[in-house]
């Protein structure tokens, strides 16, 4: 049979066998009409009084935002909340891009994260994790570092979160307390937030917010400077707006979390010789760091020794900013950088993702078809193919039996499960 499995900014086709599984969370039509939705969910918000109320016209009001590295409708959440707030100045405002480590956007990116008028009226910020003088010490955490915050956020009156919420391969969920830390977080809060042992706990998983030390962490340091006010959304595989989620943070984030979790959960009788999966299309498959998203939601339900077919556009490339790429020519094997980055002396950058990586390599068989080239796939351990149905040809061949095939077309949009 033919499927489609999202790539870059659309699709590619790929022909598997009819025997394979389509793994999908339930096809969500989008709102009739988004910003009706935003608005109704400002004024009638969950744990608060509506926002409109909650901010004098003297506040200075910061506005936490997504990067360019996520999927999130900046330009239509954003909006929204600056008409709900007619009363404030333009001037009072400022929008701080969560970056967390990564990289600044440029204005043109800007731009098309939340519009042209917005980008030359409102004052916008990006977090730069490792320069002190931007950030502000708001506490220590049980966790074992010292936490420091954006100053403007620390420093704004009002203080709104925005996101969207979607399955995330270590912190049950994204959304909600995750656009604070580590999105605007310092480098050695991030740090300890992503250090080998938060990682490598098995609770720190998809889907699970109960007893997950990332979760705990997170909200453990929002509470030190608590955002005053979340607007978060749900998106469809079209990266459509299909719910809204608006008030108080961690009330309105769990009911955000609970509606992803019913509609994204899907319940496999076995795991698959073969997992093909995407990495959600743009922007979330712009580079391989992310890709390790959708490998991790793959490893869920592959057999061990099994392999993964990774469908990621990369055009980003590994990214060339960041520790990433120069983490894997420190070692030899996946196993070693288990090793290596386990040492309680080891400290980089980026190791949480190699982490996960290399975790991940060490059960299963990895290949990447993007952009990328032979080398800089063999260079971070994976396997490179131009031809998924011929590398399938190849494994059923080397198997010697007809393969059990699972696709994953929206990638980690997706939280599959093998029951115990």
């Amino acid at each position: 049979m033919k499927t489609e499995i999202l790539y870059g900014k659309s699709n590619i086709e790929i022909e598997v066998p009819d025997s394979s599984t389509l793994i999908e969370p339930q096809d969500i039509e989008p709102l009739d009409n988004d910003v009706a939705a935003i608005n109704s969910a400002l004024e009638n918000p969950i744990g608060t009084p509506p926002l409109k109320e909650m901010v004098k016209s003297d506040d200075t009001v910061s506005i936490v935002i997504s990067d360019i590295t996520r999927p999130t409708p900046n330009h239509i959440l954003v909006p929204c909340i600056l008409n709900a707030l007619p009363h404030v100045p333009r001037e009072n405002f400022v929008i701080i891009n969560g970056t967390g480590t990564h990289r600044d956007q440029t204005r043109e990116e800007l731009i098309q994260m939340l519009g042209e008028d917005i980008v030359d009226t409102v004052k916008i910020v990006h977090n730069h994790c490792h320069d002190k003088d931007s950030l502000v010490k708001v506490g220590h955490s049980e966790y074992g570092c010292d936490v420091y915050l954006n100053k403007d956020y620390v420093e704004s009156d009002f203080k709104i979160v925005t996101g969207f919420i979607e399955p995330h391969f270590f912190a049950g969920f994204s959304g909600g307390p995750k656009g604070i830390m580590p999105g605007i977080a310092g480098i050695e809060t991030i740090m300890t937030f992503h250090n080998a042992r938060m990682i490598g706990d098995i609770r720190s998983t998809w889907g699970n917010m109960e007893d997950n030390p990332l979760q705990n962490m997170t909200r453990e340091i929002n509470a030190m400077c608590k955002p005053d006010f979340m607007l978060n959304v749900a998106l469809n595989k079209n990266k459509l707006i299909t719910q809204v989620f608006a008030g108080e943070l961690y009330e309105a984030h769990d009911v955000g979390c609970a509606y992803v979790k019913e509609h994204a959960m899907f319940r496999c009788d076995d795991r698959f010789d073969v997992v093909i999966a995407s990495n959600s299309g743009y922007p979330l498959d712009q580079n391989l760091y992310q890709t390790v998203k959708g490998m991790s939601a793959a490893h869920k339900i592959v057999k061990e020794g099994g392999a993964i077919i990774m469908v990621s556009e990369c055009a980003d490339g590994l990214p060339d900013h960041g520790k990433f790429a120069d983490i894997f020519k420190r070692a030899k094997s996946p196993q070693a950088l288990l090793d290596m980055i386990h040492d309680p002396d080891f400290a980089e950058m980026d190791q949480w993702q190699v982490q996960k990586q290399a975790s991940i390599q060490v059960f299963a068989n990895v290949y990447v078809y993007s952009k990328l080239t032979d080398q800089q796939l063999e260079e971070a351990m994976l396997n490179p193919t131009s031809n998924i149905e011929e590398t399938l040809k190849s494994l059923e061949k080397s198997y010697g039996r007809p393969l059990t095939i699972g696709v994953m077309p929206q990638g980690p949009l997706t939280i599959p499960y093998v029951e115990s």
